[in-house]
């Protein structure tokens, strides 16, 4: 067996015996009070093979180490009662009752609104659980907040008479704010501010607070998208002293600077960006070897130069973590001097870098990697659509350099979608904005070869540096390392999905990984141009696991990669700037950085990820309801996108919209959920709504506070 078949088996087998150790702890969880001995456990599962069995005792025998079985005869085990204290994370019901998801346990604990004790949506918190009686739901009761997730409160002001409320937005906030008259600070009745909680006793069912600023009137576009930036808790400005700082910082490059670096200012280097870009951290080199081959330097903006661990400005990138774009902005991680002109690649301009250069065959075989601290001047700023041009027409300025660069991407496409890299294209929507925010039409962005051009030599950097820092023979066992991982889908979400597509008329294959990702990616190309694209993509996504920052390395299961990083984007994103010091660190000879502290930073990262991706689709869902707010009363053709208890949720195929027709509106019969084959049915005539299923629909009103499109049939 070759050393990467040998590898290959390997981590199968660990996948495999961790699905297999998740299956066999169900067993237990979903019936507390009975024991099994592991030919029981093996039965359920319909594992009949000897190796599969002997799996199952090792199992056992683990979870028992682990705490979470008890042996309470030789070879009989039953799940561990648990008593006593767990600590988790608070999350809640649009009814006001609570789960607590514990690290500690397999189940969520079920905490009812009497039993919260002020608890909110994402607070970590200290339970009792209570004793769990047979067939019963594990339930607890709060006992402690430990740590408050929310700080402030996004809401409408309401005065009236001598008191005065902020109404929340948050749909998992379900008390209103009390405001003293004195707390006001100057903000009047309907308009839309931001509070914190100052106090709240014990049994006052109301917290207290004090409005600490006012944005503006419901309905106004800057009051929209700053109250949406403060929903999620993110900042509209930077603070006067990180301005200062960042102006004080040299944007001219000594001989100094310069030493150390190799200079690539006599290479042909060029960037391709959007049109309206304004920061460009990524360039590229090219130049022609004699002996066939190409060298290719991927050079990324040396912002880690710049911003020195430890300096307001670094904490401020830390705190940010990421650049958050809203559908008319963007709220840059760092500073505009910085993003925008000392550390972006600008044309004509001397540029620091820290670059990864290839040589590469004409095949787009990577023969040798350097990465390393590099001098630039870029020739050229190419857009998107004037590198697609030189592309289709095959002419114009450096057209042999994008050209090759071209050829040598699609390759490496080409190579890692055979390798079992997932092919996901969503489609964006993207609105064209006058000068005062209002949205004037809808179009949607597509992804062409010169997209795929960056894309490929980005992920080709992001593989070879992770590769190089985290791989055993380049010394980089027990090296602390920050990785961009991704994990196997969960099975029942897979299996969800699966069930769906197969419902639409597609076929998913998931006997095994290579399986998965080749009918994965033509169910991809089959879908192009219908309608439900856009839906069977989104439920697609959600059946993956969600892609995070980590120094534990489990690989990138949606690309297929071992090692992978984020090296590539230093201007937007703070994970990158911890990857350029960690390598420049390594590079010198410097001792493994501390795990722990890098793992905080990793979580960090990725909840900041979290909260800015969860605040641009807020914005574009925004523009998407005020886009339809003068077509009441028009028709749609859409698509049925999800079925619940309250509605049937609608993606209108022409704009990508999504609304909801209430259940109240579905006036013709009694519906009923069957959430296993996701419709609802009428009981008496036994009409069905199922996802997927084509519609069409009437805009019957829009609720621009709440961003909510209501629907109704058209007929």
């Amino acid at each position: 067996m070759t050393k990467k078949k040998k590898k290959y088996t390997e981590n199968k087998d660990k996948m495999d015996n961790a699905d297999l150790k998740n299956k066999i702890a169900g067993i237990f969880s979903r019936n507390p009070s009975r024991s099994y001995n592991y030919k029981q456990v093996a039965s359920s599962l319909g594992i009949k093979d000897s190796s599969g069995k002997k799996k199952t005792e090792n199992i056992l025998k683990e979870l028992k180490k682990e705490n979470r079985l008890e042996e309470i005869q030789p070879g009989k085990y039953k799940l561990k009662s648990k008593t006593g204290f767990i600590t988790g994370i608070v999350d809640m019901t649009a009814f006001g009752s609570a789960y607590v998801v514990s690290d500690e346990l397999e189940d969520d604990v079920f905490i009812s609104q009497a039993n919260l004790h002020h608890a909110l949506n994402g607070d970590k918190v200290k339970v009792y659980l209570f004793a769990r009686r047979k067939n019963r739901r594990l339930e607890g009761e709060v006992v402690e907040v430990l740590e408050r997730q929310r700080k402030t409160f996004v809401g409408v002001v309401e005065i009236s008479g001598n008191f005065a409320f902020l109404v929340t937005d948050n749909r998992q906030m379900p008390y209103d704010i009390f405001i003293p008259f004195s707390k006001l600070n100057g903000a009047k009745n309907g308009q839309k501010a931001v509070a914190k909680i100052t106090e709240w006793p014990g049994r006052v069912k109301n917290p207290f607070g004090e409005i600490i600023k006012v944005l503006g009137y419901p309905g106004e576009h800057e009051t929209e998208m700053h109250a949406i930036l403060a929903e999620f808790e993110l900042p509209a400005a930077f603070p006067k002293e990180v301005e200062e700082a960042a102006g004080k910082i040299r944007d001219k490059i000594s001989a100094k600077d310069l030493q150390g670096r190799k200079d690539f200012r006599e290479v042909t280097t060029f960037t391709i960006d959007p049109a309206d870009a304004k920061d460009f951290d990524d360039a590229f080199s090219i130049r022609f070897l004699e002996d066939g081959n190409m060298e290719v330097g991927v050079h990324i903006a040396d912002v880690t130069h710049y911003v020195k661990p430890g300096s307001i400005l670094d904490q401020e990138a830390y705190d940010r973590a990421t650049s958050v774009y809203l559908v008319d902005r963007v709220v840059p991680m760092l500073p505009e001097r910085l993003s925008n002109n000392v550390c972006s690649l600008n044309p004509r301009e001397d540029k620091l870098c820290f670059s990864a250069v290839f040589k590469m065959t004409a095949e787009a075989r990577v023969l040798d990697t350097w990465v390393g601290k590099t001098v630039i001047n870029s020739d050229r700023r190419f857009t998107y659509d004037e590198a697609q041009e030189i592309i289709e027409k095959k002419e114009g300025e450096l057209s042999k350099e994008m050209l090759t660069l071209h050829s040598l991407a699609a390759i490496l496409r080409k190579k890692r979608f055979a390798h079992g890299s997932l092919d996901f294209e969503r489609v964006e929507v993207k609105f064209e904005i006058d000068e005062k925010g209002t949205p004037l039409g809808v179009f949607f962005k597509v992804s062409k070869e010169a997209n795929q051009l960056v894309e490929e030599f980005m992920l080709l950097a992001n593989r070879k540096v992770a590769e190089m820092m985290g791989k055993e023979k380049s010394g980089g066992k027990g090296r602390t390392f920050v990785y961009r991982i991704h994990d196997r889908p969960k099975e029942d979400k897979l299996e969800s999905f699966t069930r769906i597509a197969r419902k639409l008329g597609y076929d998913i294959h998931t006997e095994n990984r290579r399986a998965l990702s080749q009918s994965m990616n033509k169910l991809m190309k089959q879908v192009v141009g219908k309608p439900e694209q856009n839906l069977i993509e989104t439920l697609a996504l959600r059946a993956m696991a969600k892609a995070v920052y980590s120094t534990r390395n489990i690989g990138h299961y949606g690309l297929a990669f071992d090692h992978y990083t984020h090296f590539t984007s230093p201007i937007r994103r703070y994970p990158d700037m911890m990857v350029h010091r960690l390598v420049h660190a390594y590079q010198q000879g410097e001792k493994p950085a501390n795990e722990e502290e890098y793992e905080e930073k990793c979580k960090h990262a990725s909840e900041m990820e979290r909260r800015a991706i969860d605040a641009e689709r807020a914005s574009i869902k925004y523009k998407q309801v005020e886009y339809l707010a003068d077509k009441i009363g028009v028709l749609y053709d859409g698509i049925i996108s999800g079925v619940t208890d309250w509605g049937i949720y609608v993606e209108i195929n022409e704009n990508k919209c999504e609304g909801m027709i209430a259940m109240r509106e579905l006036d013709d019969d009694f519906y009923e959920l069957d959430e296993e084959n996701y419709y609802i049915v009428g009981r008496r005539k036994g009409r069905k709504f199922q996802l997927g299923d084509p519609i069409r629909v009437k805009i019957s009103g829009v609720n621009l506070e709440k961003r909510q499109l209501d629907l109704v049939l058209a007929e």
